[in-house]
């Protein structure tokens, strides 16, 4: 068994090309079941000093094919659904 905080220190990565996507921010479980659904990644795109814009990325659990030490690797097949946040004061 693996703990978020134990997922959340391995990088996500797309196995064919080797992009790598950042790391896993946090899950979508199903309420009912308990089953992880997706996983959402935090995507901090930094172009500039002055321009900060943070994306959210969600991958389905089931296109993760296989968990490693420090990597998860994901099926470069998949569609990841990308959406821009309103900037957080952090």
């Amino acid at each position: 068994m693996i703990t978020l905080s134990e997922l959340k220190m391995k990088e996500v990565i797309l196995i064919k090309s080797g992009k790598r996507l950042g790391f896993i921010d946090d899950l979508i479980i199903n309420p009912e079941s308990g089953k992880i659904l997706s996983f959402v990644i935090m995507d901090r795109d930094l172009k500039s000093v002055f321009l900060k814009r943070t994306y959210e990325r969600i991958v389905d659990w089931d296109h993760i094919v296989t968990i490693g030490k420090d990597t998860i690797l994901i099926s470069d097949d998949v569609e990841i659904e990308q959406e821009e946040l309103k900037e957080t004061k952090q």
